[in-house]
């Protein structure tokens, strides 16, 4: 099967990751981190050590140069096998990185992003409240300005990776609430700061870095921790809404193509494996069938995922193309990983199989980084469809 454009760098990155998922993440040990709900903060530090958070990071700051194309190789590599590692990456390369090379300060960018590069410096984003979804202009959470220092209360959800990330990238509202898109701010908050109170979320999947409710009560932070400095204060719409958001969907793209392609690996192998009536099951039409649905299915995945990620590294329109690829990647690698258990029978869904641990990172995937119910509004929207 061809590969899509994919480079003589690009390749020896993914060869590279497939060796390192083989030695330092083998299956019986990623069974335990999931089971324990367990980061394993050791094989974040090698992934540092190998480069990979520079992927993100300009070569003054320490890193190799934003490439998208690599970054999303490694992600989906790394979700192939274990949720944990590859959210962290994540939280350190896309969150962290990408994010303070976009939209932060001179200052901010000279003292953070080598700590990408070099230590895997890693945020949780604080975008979600209890009563506030996929509306996040429609934020509560507020901070007041005092002198040289910010004054944060309220309260956020689904923040994943709080306990692990070295910063909660916060929206907050610094203004009435009347001018929703004008008066708010990002400010970086670490977890540990007095009046942080994390509790953690039992979830289905995306076991590892733990997910939270988080309350903030008379938290205080240096200025200089608003995203953008002085000219961040009552920016953060504008800072938030920029390709970041773009790239993003390639992200949840790449988690969601590594779960399936797994799933379709394993089921692949099981059918030639599991004997019944003296043959094995890949004999059998409808087993065959299946597997080729979900061999297309996921090339289809593959394309769309790599695609998006081009556009973006060559700075061509990409906000239709990213929609496009996260609604259908995360909605169709479900459908894959379903059917890939369906294949397995009683082993899909019993633990000694990681086949039960794909269905329950999947599930969430058309629901992470912005619903398929909000793509496809955003398709609409930006193809001009009138309303």
């Amino acid at each position: 099967m061809n590969q899509f454009e994919e480079s003589e760098q690009t390749a020896m990155i993914r060869s590279s990751l497939k060796s390192f998922v083989e030695k330092e993440m083998p299956r019986d040990l990623v069974k335990r981190w999931d089971k324990e709900n367990y980061f394993p903060r050791d094989v974040h530090d090698k992934l540092v050590e190998m480069g990979c958070m520079g992927l993100t990071v300009s070569e003054q700051y320490g890193g190799s140069g934003k490439d998208i194309v690599a970054t999303v190789v490694v992600i989906e590599e790394l979700c192939s096998r274990s949720m944990s590692v590859g959210c962290a990456y994540i939280q350190s390369s896309c969150y962290a990185g990408l994010n303070l090379e976009e939209v932060s300060s001179h200052e901010q960018k000279e003292a953070l992003l080598p700590r990408v590069a070099q230590e895997g410096l890693m945020f949780a984003y604080g975008l979600s409240e209890p009563d506030v979804g996929s509306d996040v202009a429609s934020v509560r959470t507020s901070a007041i300005r005092n002198a040289d220092t910010v004054v944060i209360n309220g309260s956020k959800r689904f923040c994943s990776g709080a306990a692990i990330s070295d910063y909660i990238y916060t929206l907050v509202r610094t203004g009435p609430a009347d001018q929703r898109y004008k008066n708010l701010s990002l400010v970086l908050i670490p977890p540990t700061t007095p009046g942080v109170l994390l509790e953690p979320q039992d979830t289905l999947g995306l076991k590892g870095g733990g997910t939270f409710d988080v309350s903030f009560v008379d938290v205080e932070v240096p200025m200089g921790n608003v995203i953008g400095g002085e000219e961040g204060w009552n920016r953060g719409w504008e800072k938030l809404a920029g390709p970041g958001l773009d790239i993003e969907k390639v992200e949840v793209a790449a988690m969601a193509l590594g779960i399936a392609r797994a799933a379709v690996e394993d089921a692949w192998n099981y059918a030639q494996e599991r004997i019944q009536f003296g043959k094995p099951i890949c004999s059998l039409q409808s087993i065959r069938h299946m597997l080729a649905d979900a061999r297309t299915r996921l090339e289809a995945c593959r394309l769309m995922t790599y695609n998006a990620a081009q556009m973006v590294d060559q700075g061509r329109p990409a906000a239709v193309e990213t929609a496009m690829a996260k609604l259908f990647v995360c909605e169709t690698a479900r459908e894959i990983v379903l059917s890939c258990q369906q294949i397995m029978g009683a082993y899909g869904y019993v633990g000694d199989f990681d086949m039960e641990r794909y269905v329950r990172d999947i599930l969430v995937m058309p629901i992470l980084g912005g619903s398929s119910a909000i793509q496809k509004n955003n398709i609409c929207n930006r193809l001009k469809l009138p309303r």
